[in-house]
């Protein structure tokens, strides 16, 4: 049985009870279903992933969850057919708008479990206008807490988008999404040190990575076992840090 409640499937009067019993923190999900991930991942993979740690961190701590939010500033991947970005004022004030509405019912405290990484500059400014609020916002950066382990068990020399890593992840928590056998290592050729950009699938371009694949990194490299201890490590570590979030008061 949940020790959580999942906001949707309630009706308003049990998720006010939940409320006033357990002032819980808020987790807001996040991730894209619209986000290219390489030949062999789909473009729901961090939904999926989102969705995963949701029903964990569910299982274990007294939260309120939201659904998913689906959409967000993803300008990297535009290249490739499928693929949507939010501006990051749009996205940044959407999450805004979500925490302000359940202030206004007595929520203090919010946790994005962020799945992106272009994603963190606009939740970051979103953190800094809601604490004038007073309201406690804090989000997942992956690629932090993931590193250390990642530098002990990656094989690969470069990554970091649908590469070993984030493909060992979902070939644990959903094989069924992914396709290893159309995985291609492709860890990408930055095209100016100078002009940083997206991930490009012109060779010709003056700027960004160039990747025919999408993927940067080497997927091919993946397996299940790597996914179980990058994601058993993930899911302690995000139910560490919000239990300790649930704590914090404002100063």
């Amino acid at each position: 049985m949940n020790r959580g409640l999942e906001l949707s499937r309630k009706t308003w009067k049990v998720v006010e009870d939940f409320f006033h019993a357990h002032k819980p923190v808020a987790l807001i999900p996040i991730g894209a279903q619209c986000k290219e991930h390489g030949l062999h991942l789909p473009l729901n993979n961090d939904w999926i992933l989102a969705e995963y740690l949701k029903n964990r961190l569910l299982e274990t701590l007294p939260v309120v969850t939201l659904p998913t939010v689906s959409y967000g500033y993803y300008p990297a991947f535009l290249e490739y057919p499928g693929s949507v970005s939010l501006r990051a004022s749009v996205f940044k004030d959407t999450v805004i708008d979500i925490c302000r509405s359940l202030h206004g019912q007595g929520l203090r405290k919010f946790y994005a479990l962020n799945t992106g990484v272009s994603t963190c500059g606009p939740l970051r400014e979103a953190q800094t206008e809601l604490l004038k609020e007073g309201i406690l916002f804090e989000f997942s950066d992956f690629s932090a807490d993931l590193e250390e382990l990642e530098k002990k068990i990656a094989q690969q020399k470069l990554g970091g988008h649908a590469d070993e890593i984030e493909t060992s992840m979902m070939l644990y928590i959903a094989p069924e999404s992914v396709r290893l056998e159309l995985a291609q290592k492709d860890e990408g050729h930055e095209i100016s040190p100078e002009k940083p950009g997206p991930l490009t699938r012109n060779s010709k371009a003056t700027s960004g990575v160039y990747s025919p694949t999408g993927a940067w990194g080497d997927p091919t490299l993946a397996n299940v076992k790597k996914g179980r201890m990058l994601v058993e490590s993930l899911v302690e570590t995000l139910q560490k840090k919000i239990e300790a979030f649930s704590q914090r008061e404002l100063e």
